[in-house]
């Protein structure tokens, strides 16, 4: 696979790019049926922080994603859930007066696995925390089959 990709693009997510998207979501969380985020939701994030939100092009389709909102860290103790950080799944906690870059998730396409790719989106959020002046990145996510 790696000697056929001769283009990797990075670019923000767009809206457009949803029903691609989740398709690469399901396969990216096959053990975890459902596990896709809602139309709404992306478009609440691209609305909220749309330069914390990108993607990885190969071949004209969505190969991985990186999706990520600003809060302040000071506002959630360090035992926090994955619903207190993302406001139950509305991202409300995020604010662009924040300190830290918080990763809500980052995933792969299966078929583009083994090509570094999630070093790439992590090099480029830590590009943004940067930019930002961000005082860290933090970042959670699901595991699956966590609970087996």
């Amino acid at each position: 696979m790696a000697n056929e990709i001769d283009n990797i693009e990075l670019r923000f997510l767009k809206l457009s790019d949803y029903e691609d998207l989740k398709e690469t979501m399901v396969e990216a969380y096959k053990t975890m049926p459902s596990s896709f985020w809602k139309e709404i939701q992306i478009k609440t994030l691209i609305e909220k922080f749309s330069q914390g939100q990108v993607v990885l092009i190969i071949k004209n389709q969505i190969a991985g994603c990186a999706l990520s909102i600003i809060i302040n860290k000071d506002d959630f103790e360090d035992r926090h859930t994955y619903k207190d950080i993302t406001s139950d799944f509305t991202f409300d906690t995020h604010t662009n007066e924040g300190d830290t870059l918080y990763g809500i998730d980052v995933f792969i396409k299966p078929q583009f696995r083994g090509l570094r790719l999630g070093k790439r989106l992590y090099d480029f959020r830590k590009n943004l925390c940067e930019q930002l002046n961000l005082s860290s990145i933090v970042f959670g996510g699901r595991i699956p089959n966590y609970h087996k």
